[in-house]
């Protein structure tokens, strides 16, 4: 490779190998800022550069805007709780009749999400394999913030996920979903019925949904599971206005609404405690 290969550097005679620059060349200095500098030759010149240079490019990166440094954030969505509501059901209407529908996928909206996101929707629940919230509300990528826990409880983590959801996405729409025969309330229902035992941690998992077993007891007609199902997720989304300062003023502002719903499981049928 030749001199020319090196940026124009070439060794003198009696200099030990150590490349200078051609006569007549101004040197240049890598800063910092990842730009090159020229600088003239000599010890004092040098310093003297580079200390001008230091400060030249240490205002330069103060004064670089925000936007030069990342990408800007995703706008929150403009949807108010009702219009997000009424997209869920909508959504779930599809769904329940075999309507064609697609969800917003692909390679364009991974790109966009890419940047950051903004759900529309909590989604708070149940574990359950048969209960997935994107197929239940023809929803794609990004659309829903979903936190799923076996019964659909709230712990702290999950409460954090929520707030989360609301104060940093700015969801306007919290829904507590249950479903029909919920393997964690059946449990709950053996609990208070039968006193029955649960290996592992179960038994601890469980008893959050002890209080709407107990409450489901007292209507009268009806299954007592699918009682029980409803009386928690509705226990469960007037317990989230109640345990968190955020989620009140966010209602209290009229941005945000928390509705229970069931899923039925034969027919796909959401059903909305929204009245």
């Amino acid at each position: 490779m030749d001199a020319a290969a090196f940026g124009g550097y070439r060794s003198l005679s009696g200099a030990a190998g150590i490349p200078r620059r051609f006569d007549g060349e101004r040197r240049m200095q890598l800063c910092e800022c990842g730009r090159n500098h020229a600088a003239d030759p000599g010890r004092r010149a040098f310093f003297g550069a580079a200390a001008a240079l230091g400060l030249g490019c240490a205002a330069a990166r103060i004064a670089a805007p925000p936007a030069a440094r990342a990408a800007d954030p995703v706008a929150r969505t403009t949807l108010t709780p009702g219009q997000a509501l009424q997209l869920l059901k909508e959504g779930n209407d599809n769904y329940r009749t075999d309507a064609p529908f697609r969800g917003v996928q692909g390679r364009e909206r991974r790109v966009e999400l890419a940047r950051g996101q903004a759900p529309f929707c909590v989604l708070v629940g149940c574990s359950d394999s048969r209960v997935p919230p994107e197929l239940l509300f023809g929803r794609g990528l990004g659309e829903l913030f979903i936190v799923r826990n076996a019964g659909n409880t709230v712990d702290t983590a999950a409460l954090g996920s929520v707030e989360y959801g609301v104060g940093v996405l700015g969801c306007p729409l919290i829904v507590v979903l249950g479903h029909e025969r919920c393997g964690a309330v059946a449990a709950a229902v053996d609990l208070v019925e039968k006193n029955t035992a649960f290996p592992g941690v179960i038994g601890e998992m469980i008893q959050p949904i002890v209080p709407a077993v107990l409450e489901a007891r007292r209507a009268t007609g009806g299954d007592p599971l699918h009682n029980a199902v409803v009386a928690n997720a509705k226990r469960v989304a007037t317990r989230l206005g109640a345990q968190s300062a955020l989620i009140q003023d966010a209602v209290r502002a009229g941005k945000l609404k928390i509705v229970p719903a069931t899923y039925d499981l034969d027919d796909g049928d959401v059903e909305f405690f929204d009245g």
